[in-house]
């Protein structure tokens, strides 16, 4: 028996996904392989990814977020804020693990994207960790990789900009709805790397001087201010989150030109390529996405799933179960804006049937789509942190899993405990 056109067509996507070829590609290859199988016009391939990307301003959110952030690791903006937080933190027994969690918590008010907060504070703190033998590199490694996730979290987020792009939920209110769960795992990792730390006797920082305080708060103070006038400008309502992310980008340009004196054509140029890579790999992935989502509709995926859910009779807090458990397992083998542009869509249906919040729901997804980047055997901030350290994975893994413990605890809170994450959108005028 001939198998069906959808099945024949995922084949396709997964054997050349597995063979190297990018996944939006992959996902193009396969959609277009479908309409041929089932007779309809080629063109509607291209007519879908028209169609999505011409009428999602938001979108244009995405490259904007990834040029700000490479501004800012760019920029010795990175530096300052290291200082900084050793000012506040560095004191207290494994201060430098903390100065990590620390500078993560609010690096990922900058940027959005757990990757360029790897990379950019990764290369230092691990350093200053390291030095003179204080931490093990893999500890260093695996806090840095942890820390890290908190970035897309804590608004801005780029996978809550990709979520809001499927779901139509509002990126505003998602932003807000980010901010306790982010604060908490902030919490949650100081916790774990305190524990640690006196269980080990990691060391003690010297106390920076009363002097050097006012000196290294304003050489921070630009930096600082970066959040400060993104969140404002978007919940004051002065400007779109998309607007917000061209003002981040302008302002970490600012910054890093003028304020710092930090950066020079030459660089800029650099900057912009590489954040034009980044933008059109993450743009071909839509690309695929859209294209595959059109054959997905045309099969009633959707709708299958929703009537297979609804034979186990689940409540919504059994269904929340399913899909953490569903998103941690894919979270191991998937890269995660593959996961929002193709899984998502089709669990967001039920999720409305059974009356979950999305801006709920959204940071649920969200949060477990982070935890998959530190999970193996293909949680790409592994890679990160292993590339930056010359460690091997295993080690980075034994490491991270007390913090990995930690996060699912604060899963677990944001996903039973609704208010985790909605309170704050309450607050600022959400009506649910």
């Amino acid at each position: 028996m001939m198998p069906s056109p959808f099945v024949l067509c995922v084949t396709l996507l997964i054997s050349l996904a597995a063979l190297g070829l990018p996944i939006g590609l992959s996902m193009l290859a396969g959609s277009i392989f479908y309409l041929l199988l089932a007779g309809l016009d080629l063109g509607i391939a291209a007519e879908q990814v028209l169609n999505g990307l011409s009428g999602s301003y938001v979108l244009l959110a995405v490259p904007l977020f990834i040029l700000a952030a490479d501004l800012m690791n760019t920029g010795s903006l990175t530096d300052r804020l290291l200082n900084f937080c050793l000012i506040l933190v560095g004191r207290y027994r494994g201060g430098l693990g903390h100065v990590n969690v620390i500078s993560n918590v609010i690096f990922a008010g900058m940027s959005g994207s757990a990757v360029a907060d790897a990379v950019g504070l990764g290369r230092i703190i691990i350093g200053m960790m390291t030095r003179n033998g204080k931490y093990p590199v893999a500890y260093a490694a695996a806090i840095t990789a942890s820390s890290a996730v908190i970035g897309p979290i804590v608004p801005p987020s780029i996978p809550m900009v990709i979520y809001a792009l499927v779901s139509d939920a509002s990126i505003g209110y998602l932003f807000l709805g980010g901010v306790a769960p982010g604060l908490l795992l902030g919490a949650a990792f100081m916790c774990t790397n305190t524990m640690i730390s006196r269980r080990r006797k990691y060391p003690v920082e010297e106390p920076v001087p009363l002097r050097e305080i006012p000196r290294v708060a304003w050489n921070a103070f630009p930096a600082l201010l970066l959040p400060v006038i993104l969140l404002f400008g978007i919940y004051g309502g002065i400007m779109t989150p998309t607007e917000g992310a061209a003002a981040a980008a302008a302002y970490a340009l600012l910054a890093a030109a003028v304020f710092y004196r930090a950066i020079s054509l030459r660089t800029l140029y650099d900057v912009l390529r590489s954040s034009a890579r980044t933008a059109t790999a993450i743009g071909m992935l839509f690309v695929g996405a859209m294209a595959f989502n059109y054959v997905v509709t045309i099969e009633n995926i959707p709708l299958t799933v929703q009537q297979f859910i609804s034979g186990f009779n689940l409540t919504s807090a059994g269904f929340l179960l399913l899909v953490n458990l569903l998103l941690l397992g894919l979270g191991c083998l998937l890269e995660g804006s593959t996961i929002l542009l193709v899984i998502v869509p089709i669990l967001i249906p039920t999720a409305k049937l059974l009356g979950i919040d999305l801006v709920h729901f959204g940071v649920v997804v969200v949060i477990n789509i982070m935890l998959g980047l530190v999970t193996p055997p293909f949680g790409l901030l592994l890679f990160v942190v292993a590339n930056l350290t010359r460690q091997p994975l295993t080690s980075i893994v034994r490491e991270c899993l007390p913090f990995i413990a930690a996060a699912l605890l604060v899963l677990g809170l944001a996903t039973f405990v609704p208010e985790t994450v909605l309170w704050l959108p309450k607050v600022m005028g959400y009506k649910g």
